[in-house]
């Protein structure tokens, strides 16, 4: 009797690494968002060390508040992209406020993938009335769009603790907002590759040698399912920093003495009818390139992972 091969965890691996690999450097536009991509995270992460926080009084100086950037008229080489009208040194707090931003997007969506993944590899596995619950829900959270149902858990939150919320407490709310807002994406697409994987010879033999489902679904299904899965967790981290900056925007995401893109671009909307517009358009230029990068390279990683998609743009 032939025996079917079991499931090998370290084979699959590797192969999922060199298909994502082969995925980063196959098409220029993906490599060129790639390397935009590791120099936006190293100017977040790295510069902070080297600068004082402008959102602390050390980092402020109300005397160079509005200079404008450095080849304009009244430029000052110590602020090469202008300052606000704190005296911020914009090119040091948009490193602040993209660091922040990305915290917030990756924390979203790693909750969203969480409560997505789990209620997607339960709905796919067991099935019957537990799936149609679950999909139910999933349904009505798809009636709200992930900004308004934010807002919501954003208003809910300040009716419970009250507006004067620590920054630690406001930011906590708003990944989780944002994460339980994005996790039917995650639920819907594990849950039909989970019904189809459940069916493959490899669960059989697992079954076979005495796994518990659980154990299967973990080891054995769970890896081949997270190809898509991480295509929309990158897509969506960009969509999550707009999520962030639009909430900001409008005053019930982050408060404004906390450094992010958002409350960067809200500042400065105030002075763009003065002519001071570096100190919103700066940020919003920087949001715009993070998150087309973010954009070309998810599509091009779903395109190589689904390949019915591959030649439609």
């Amino acid at each position: 009797m032939t025996s079917i091969p079991l499931h090998t965890p370290a084979s699959a691996t590797r192969n999922r690494r060199n298909s994502f690999l082969k995925a980063m450097f196959s098409a220029p536009a993906a490599t060129f968002s790639a390397i935009i991509l590791v120099a936006l995270f190293a100017y977040a992460i790295l510069l902070p060390f080297f600068a004082p926080n402008p959102f602390e009084l050390s980092g402020m100086s109300v005397l160079d508040a509005f200079t404008p950037p450095i080849w304009m008229d009244g430029g000052n080489p110590d602020f090469p992209l202008g300052a606000d009208d704190q005296g911020r040194n914009l090119l040091t707090a948009m490193a602040y406020g993209l660091r922040t931003s990305i915290m917030v997007g990756a924390f979203s969506v790693l909750i969203g993938l969480a409560l997505g993944g789990t209620l997607g590899l339960i709905a796919g596995f067991v099935g019957g009335r537990i799936d149609n619950l679950i999909m139910r829900v999933a349904d009505v959270q798809l009636a709200y769009p992930a900004l308004l149902l934010a807002m919501i858990i954003d208003g809910a939150s300040r009716a419970v603790l009250g507006s004067d919320r620590s920054v630690a407490v406001s930011i906590a709310i708003v990944v989780t907002s944002i994460g339980i807002a994005f996790w039917v994406q995650y639920a819907r697409t594990i849950r039909s590759s989970v019904m189809i994987e459940r069916d493959q010879d490899y669960v059989a033999a697992a079954k076979i040698s005495g796994r518990s489902n659980t154990g299967i679904v973990l080891l054995h299904i769970l890896p081949n399912v997270m190809a898509p899965v991480l295509v929309i967790a990158t897509i969506n981290l960009g969509i999550a920093i707009i999520t962030e900056a639009t909430l900001s925007f409008l005053g019930i995401g982050l408060p404004v003495t906390t450094a992010s893109l958002g409350t960067l671009i809200r500042n400065g909307n105030n002075f763009l009818q003065s002519g001071e517009w570096w100190i919103s358009i700066w940020p919003c230029v920087l949001l715009v390139i993070f998150v087309v990068a973010v954009n070309v390279l998810g599509d091009h990683l779903r395109d190589v992972y689904n390949p019915k998609l591959k030649g439609r743009s």
